[in-house]
């Protein structure tokens, strides 16, 4: 007897509004642009740090964006699973380099905290400002979308912390301004950067278990084992493998001996349990069985390919 596959097609691809979310990212490029040039002229290393949290959401929100379009793509025979892992890629590849740059920062703002820099203050105000402003009306515009779509809740959450950020730029521009301390601005970029390091790892983490097929953190596999050997005529579910494709497809693939030598109607019927038992208690939407009767083959739950 061959497999049977089974689709579940409650996914999570919710359609976004495409304008707001362009307006976002060109609206982003103009803060990233503005913070890099005044961080360069004013000499502020908080300024370029900040620059560089917008930049990392600016690259969240295009790819957010493309993989959005890319969602409607059909597979074709060559791309049997599409552009689906597009973001997670991006996602790893930025994670990375952002950890990389944050430490860099960090390096340069102990160097500068240990012989402090004037520094053009009224420029970091202003332009503190104006990245306040603009994340906030970002925020605004991303919290309908937010509320419906993972990718652009993750957006939503980085345009928030982005505006949080600038605050605290906005604070140690004040400071500077009206006290002098200007070893505040290596303060201030070194927890910029330090903040970055631990959303960067956060994401690498993430993107790395997606990219090595790891089970998803939330699934236990024994509690699937035992879910499953409670439906009638099942024996048991062994050599399984479960991974997730991207944030919104998890796929489940697995042999399972049955108690007798069942029809193929009869192994549909059974399917149409399991697929309501996996989807419902632990998301899987993508499920894909082996049916065997007295198969000679290894019961281990898991077994090495």
């Amino acid at each position: 007897m061959g497999s049977s596959h089974s689709h579940n097609h409650n996914h999570s691809h919710t359609p976004v509004n495409g304008k707001n979310l362009l307006f976002s990212i060109f609206l982003n490029i103009v803060i990233t642009l503005a913070q890099v040039i005044g961080g360069l002229i004013s000499g502020s290393l908080s300024l370029l740090s900040d620059a560089l949290h917008n930049f990392s959401d600016v690259l969240s929100l295009i790819i957010s964006f493309i993989a959005n379009k890319m969602a409607g793509k059909d597979a074709s025979v060559s791309k049997t699973f599409g552009y689906k892992r597009a973001e997670i890629i991006a996602a790893f590849v930025n994670a990375a380099s952002l950890i990389v740059i944050a430490i860099l920062l960090i390096k340069e703002a102990v160097e500068r905290f240990l012989e402090p820099q004037a520094i053009n203050s009224e420029m970091v105000i202003w332009l503190a400002l104006l990245a306040i402003a603009g994340n906030g009306f970002s925020v605004l515009l991303m919290k309908k979308d937010s509320k419906t779509n993972m990718n652009m809740r993750s957006a939503y959450l980085h345009l928030l912390t982005d505006m949080l950020a600038s605050v605290a730029v906005l604070i140690g521009g004040l400071l500077m301004k009206f006290y002098q301390i200007y070893w505040v601005d290596s303060l201030l970029t070194a927890g910029i950067a330090i903040y970055l390091i631990i959303v960067g790892f956060d994401l690498l983490k993430s993107s790395f278990r997606v990219l090595m097929l790891f089970t998803p953190n939330e699934i236990t596999i024994q509690d699937i084992v035992e879910k499953v050997c409670k439906i009638e005529k099942v024996k048991n579910i062994h050599h399984i493998h479960i991974w997730q494709l991207n944030e919104d497809e998890v796929h489940l693939e697995a042999h399972m001996d049955f108690h007798e030598n069942i029809t193929l109607s009869e192994f549909d019927l059974i399917l149409e349990k399991i697929e309501k038992v996996i989807q419902k208690e632990f998301g899987i939407n993508h499920i894909n069985i082996q049916p065997e009767f007295n198969k000679p083959d290894s019961k281990a739950i898991i077994v090495q390919d």
